[in-house]
C-alpha cells in the first residue's frame, strides 16, 4: 500500500480510537475507582483480545464467521449480557478508597486483565468490523496476511495509546474526585455500558 493510504489508515484509528465505547467506559470507571494501574491492565487485556481478532481476520477466518448464522447470534447474547451484567456491577458495587491513604477497593473476579479481554470480547462484531474495515485500504492484488498484519498492529498501537491516555487522566482525576462525585461517574458509566450491551443484543449481526 502507499504511504498516503497507510497514513489515511491512521488517520481513521486515531478518529475510531477516540470515540467513548465500552471499552473506554471502562477504563475511566476503574481509573477513578482504582486507579491508573488498574487502568492499564485492562487496557493489557484489549490489547490481548484485539490481537486474537486481527488474527482471525488475517487467517481468513470472517467468512467463516459470517456463515455461522445460529451460534454467532448466541456468542453475541452472552456478549450482550456480560456488557449489561458489568454495569449493574458498577452501578451497585461501593465506592471506597478514594481518598489517599484508604485501602483500594477489590478487584473485579478474574482481575483487571481477563476483564479488559471480555469487555473487547464481548462484542463478535469486532472481528466482522476488522474485516470489513482493515481491506478497505489493502492492496488486495498482493498478499494480505503482511498487510492485514501492519494494519493490525498499527491500529493497536494507535488504541493503546488513546487508552492509556485515558486511564491517565481517569488515574490523576481519581485524586481530585469526592467518593460521591466518583459514584456518580461510576452509575453513569454502568448505565453507558448497560445500553451497550442492550444495543449489541437488540442489533442484528449482518
Amino acid at each position: 500500500m502507499s504511504l498516503q493510504v497507510y497514513l489515511a489508515f491512521v488517520a481513521a484509528c486515531i478518529a475510531l480510537a477516540l470515540l467513548p465505547g465500552p471499552v473506554v467506559t471502562l477504563l475511566i470507571a476503574n481509573g477513578l475507582r482504582h486507579g491508573t494501574r488498574a487502568a492499564l491492565i485492562n487496557i493489557a487485556g484489549v490489547q490481548t483480545g484485539l490481537a486474537i481478532a486481527i488474527g482471525i481476520v488475517a487467517m481468513g477466518l470472517t467468512t467463516l464467521m459470517a456463515t455461522m448464522g445460529y451460534w454467532f447470534e448466541w456468542v453475541r447474547l452472552i456478549g450482550a449480557a456480560y456488557l449489561v451484567w458489568l454495569g449493574i456491577q458498577l452501578i451497585r458495587s461501593p465506592v471506597e478508597g478514594i481518598a489517599e491513604g484508604e485501602a483500594p477497593p477489590p478487584p473485579p473476579r478474574g482481575g483487571f486483565f481477563l476483564q479488559g479481554l471480555l469487555v473487547l470480547l464481548s462484542n463478535p462484531k469486532v472481528m466482522v468490523f476488522f474485516g470489513a474495515f482493515l481491506p478497505q485500504f489493502m492492496d488486495m492484488s498482493r498478499d494480505h496476511v503482511p498487510q492485514v498484519a501492519l494494519l493490525g498492529v498499527t491500529f493497536m498501537v494507535v488504541a493503546g495509546l488513546t487508552d492509556a491516555i485515558y486511564a491517565l487522566l481517569a488515574g490523576r482525576a481519581r485524586k481530585l474526585f469526592s467518593a460521591r462525585r466518583t459514584r456518580l461517574v461510576s452509575r453513569i458509566s454502568g448505565g453507558f455500558m448497560i445500553g451497550g450491551g442492550v444495543w449489541v443484543a437488540l442489533t442484528r449481526a449482518r
